[in-house]
């Protein structure tokens, strides 16, 4: 009886999944793209384009489990507040040192609302998450910095193994759980092994602080409330994966996830207004000795994996140093490639897609065959992180504001930016957290496996984002 319900269930689904690939065609103008000229064919009729939103599918009920959506409905601000109320009370027992890391796509959000540049903005967050109980409040600078670093090497030995690996290239970024999310349970084996296996930087952070941090603080992990504040709902789905959580220590690598709007309704209930707020520097994680100065890595307002492994493969395999990379704008703005080309032979192809309707026609050409890229930096969220939903949503409108949108990367740009390489503090961590780049330590705390998902669910109430 249960293997028949299951597979009543997976009709069930399969059958809802094609429907919205028949009916949601027409809502997709929000993105930028224009009308596709290639065609898809599903049960015989062939469609038009691209036919699914990334929004629908997120939002879809069948592929949530109802341990998963209790998990979700515990990444909020009442979750952060109960733990807040609780370290304040005389039973120490249930006491937890609250950790705030903020990635670096969020302080835009802040330095546009506080009509200051990001360092003042950051210092001023930094002053109230501590006024309301927060005890460390880091960036995640550092732990995208890992996440790169992984990024190129594994590029760099997936590019050598092509010719006897037919899932070595292309290979597809790994840092977006929107991305994730939907090629585990729809794309499944087509593109799970092409996708990175290098931990995206909220879950490095999320082992740092929770391995590393807690143990430089005498902390059990369990002891340690680890919460991120970031610029997309989806990173909460992320953050309740099986894979990062401690059974031994029942503990989360990340415990909750705030959306930067999130974190200035908390300032609005609050009634705190920026001009009381002091200005307190970020914490380091390797402590006072640690830097100071805000940096940021390469990129259009995302982490720049595609800017990063490019520079780093055009100089490690073919010995040519790039400083400025030309994209090379396709379909639209969120659909760009970017060549190496030497003597008129193309050494790289690179593309950075953004957006669901982007990312079907990237599938639709992978299953003709047809994608020449070596590398896709793939994002759920057209113009990327910061146009993410969690901070860049008119209020009540459901579109994206695009002039704050156009504020906030004008900010980020404003930043300096350091290749991860010449970062000390990560050669430091790779040695005294990590025993050695190579290691299995490194291997087992900056990676993961991705697969793709038929297992049956039970179907959970309906989430819409």
């Amino acid at each position: 009886m249960t293997g028949k319900m299951s597979e009543v269930k997976i009709a069930q689904r399969k059958e809802k999944c094609e429907n919205c690939t028949k009916q949601c065609n027409k809502k997709q103008g929000d993105d930028g793209a224009g009308p596709d000229p290639e065609s898809q064919e599903v049960n015989g009729q062939v469609n038009k384009g691209p036919q699914l939103l990334l929004s629908a599918c997120l939002s879809c009920d069948g592929c949530l489990s109802e341990e998963d959506t209790l998990r979700i409905s515990q990444q909020n601000l009442e979750e952060v507040e109960r733990v807040l109320a609780l370290n304040k009370k005389c039973d120490t027992s249930k006491h937890r040192v609250v950790v705030a890391s903020v990635c670096p796509q969020s302080l835009p959000f802040f330095a546009v609302q506080f009509g200051l540049d990001v360092t003042e903005a950051a210092q001023k967050l930094c002053s109230f998450l501590k006024s309301v109980g927060v005890t460390f409040v880091f960036d995640t600078t550092v732990a995208a910095g890992f996440s790169i670093l992984e990024t190129q090497k594994e590029f760099i030995q997936r590019y050598r193994r092509r010719h006897h690996d037919s899932h070595a290239l292309p290979m597809f970024t790994s840092s977006c759980p929107g991305w994730i999310r939907y090629a585990e349970r729809v794309l499944g084996s087509l593109v799970t092994p092409h996708i990175c296996t290098a931990r995206s930087p909220q879950q490095i952070m999320g082992c740092l602080v929770k391995d590393y941090f807690s143990k430089q603080q005498k902390l059990s992990p369990e002891k340690v409330y680890h919460m991120v504040v970031a610029p997309c709902f989806d990173k909460k789905l992320e953050a309740v994966r099986e894979e990062f959580y401690n059974s031994l220590m029942e503990t989360r690598d990340v415990d909750c996830v705030l959306t930067s709007k999130e974190i200035y309704h908390l300032m609005e209930k609050r009634r705190t207004s920026v001009e009381e707020l002091d200005s307190v520097p970020l914490d380091q994680v390797l402590g006072e000795g640690g830097e100071e100065a805000l940096m940021r890595h390469d990129g259009r307002g995302s982490e720049g994996f595609l800017e990063h492994v490019f520079k780093h493969t055009a100089k490690e395999l073919f010995g040519l140093d790039v400083q400025e990379i030309t994209y090379k704008t396709l379909r639209n703005r969120d659909f760009q490639e970017v060549t190496l080309e030497r003597d008129g032979e193309t050494l790289l192809q690179f593309a950075a897609i953004y957006g669901f309707r982007n990312i079907q026609t990237l599938v639709h050409r992978m299953r003709k065959g047809r994608v020449p890229y070596q590398l896709v930096e793939v994002l759920s969220c057209p113009g990327g992180c910061l146009s993410g939903r969690g901070q860049a949503e008119s209020e009540g409108a459901g579109r994206i504001d695009k002039a704050l949108v156009q504020q906030m990367e004008e900010v980020y740009s404003s930043l300096p930016v350091r290749l991860p390489e010449l970062n000390p503090i990560l050669n430091t961590l790779y040695q005294d957290w990590l025993q050695g780049q190579d290691s299995p330590q490194a291997s087992r705390l900056l990676h993961t496996e991705f697969r793709g998902q038929s297992q049956s669910h039970t179907q959970p109430p309906h989430m819409e984002w």
